[in-house]
């Protein structure tokens, strides 16, 4: 059964907002504008760095992508020191 607050309100009725950064990269507009089909943007980690989980913009913790079981992405937490 989920937990209910003072307010009524349960965790299920909650929204979180979860993104994955893999990487970034800086570009200048002209250069956004010359990008194509197959266009290759370098970014800023290796392929073996792990990804930047966050909740609401706000970072909680990193983790490894991974390939399912029915071949979607999905991405692996980590024990992390970020609090």
């Amino acid at each position: 059964m989920p937990a209910t607050h003072r307010n009524g309100i349960s965790n299920e009725d909650i929204s979180v907002e979860v993104s994955v950064t893999l990487g970034t990269a800086y570009l200048r507009v002209h250069q956004l504008l010359k990008l194509g089909r197959g266009a290759v943007v370098e970014l800023d980690r290796n392929v073996n760095d792990y990804v930047d989980i966050y909740a609401n913009d706000i970072l909680i913790g990193r983790g490894e992508v991974v390939v399912t079981d029915d071949e979607t992405i999905g991405i692996s937490v980590i024990p992390s020191d970020i609090k």
